[in-house]
């Protein structure tokens, strides 16, 4: 499905669906799954230097499982892309080096999760955002991507310019959109005023085309996934949907997406991203 092929951080991906990280990416089994049943990239379960037993939601091995799996995938030609937390900036750091050595595509510093963010507190402020990036930023090669926090209190702006002096590529973001969204799919028209739809367009918009989003949350079909690019998404994380289904459900969404594209008279995802307008 050529339609849906894209790049994100200058890394070529054959879909912009992809999953979020948590669901079936902790053990070697379901990793394995995922790279055999979706041709695009895998995102690993965040994880820190010795791994985790709680919360639940952050429960993992290690780094060294992760990397050892990331040696193998990458080996394979699989994009795979690792998701560092930590509980001080040493160990971000060092899970960042190491999942970086073993070969991943890009990683995400999860910074948005509750244990990531009442230990390090990389959101605090500008300054504080700087520091905690910059250390990582310098000490590895792969391409960077940063989860916002659904609620932020520092301005997309603001972040965007920051992302752009470090060198993050990449803004993971919610798909926070109000449940009585409506958009014409044909003609990217919503009815109102312009504004921010949601996180997602907000970093979108305040990037300039510059800054690539990820969309996750709420992506559970292929219009849900193909409404994300509308408001700016370069790819999209699923996470109750793969739950529900299991590693199926990301070809499906991909087929989906592929379908309404073709529906709508477009060759390629990128001719739909951003390209939300208003009408009011």
């Amino acid at each position: 499905m050529e339609r849906t092929s894209i790049q994100i951080g200058g890394i070529e991906l054959t879909s912009p669906v992809m999953n979020a990280s948590g669901p079936h990416s902790a053990e070697t089994g379901e990793i394995y799954e995922l790279s055999a049943r979706h041709r695009g990239a895998i995102l690993f379960k965040s994880c820190n230097v010795a791994g985790l037993e709680a919360p639940d939601n952050l429960k993992n091995l290690g780094v060294e499982h992760f990397a050892a799996l990331a040696r193998e995938l990458t080996g394979r030609g699989k994009a795979v892309f690792g998701s560092v937390v930590g509980n001080n900036d040493d160990e971000l750091v060092n899970v960042a080096k190491i999942l970086d050595r073993a070969g991943v595509k890009g990683l995400e510093l999860n910074l948005a999760d509750d244990y990531v963010q009442n230990s390090v507190g990389a959101f605090a402020s500008l300054d504080r955002l700087k520091d905690v990036i910059g250390r990582v930023r310098r000490e590895v090669q792969a391409v960077l991507a940063v989860k916002i926090p659904p609620k932020l209190s520092l301005e997309p702006r603001a972040v965007v310019d920051l992302f752009k002096q470090i060198g993050v590529a990449i803004a993971v973001c919610a798909n926070d959109l109000a449940k009585d969204f409506t958009v014409d799919l044909r003609n990217g028209v919503t009815p109102g005023a312009h504004r921010s739809v949601s996180q997602v367009h907000a970093f979108f918009e305040a990037g300039g085309g510059l800054l690539d989003v990820v969309a996750v949350g709420g992506i559970n079909g292929g219009r849900d996934a193909y409404i994300a690019h509308l408001t700016g998404a370069k790819a999209v994380q699923v996470g109750s949907a793969l739950i529900k289904e299991g590693a199926g459900a990301l070809g499906r969404i991909d087929r989906e997406l592929d379908n309404l594209l073709g529906e709508n008279e477009k060759s390629s995802v990128n001719e739909i991203i951003g390209t939300l307008r208003f009408q009011g």
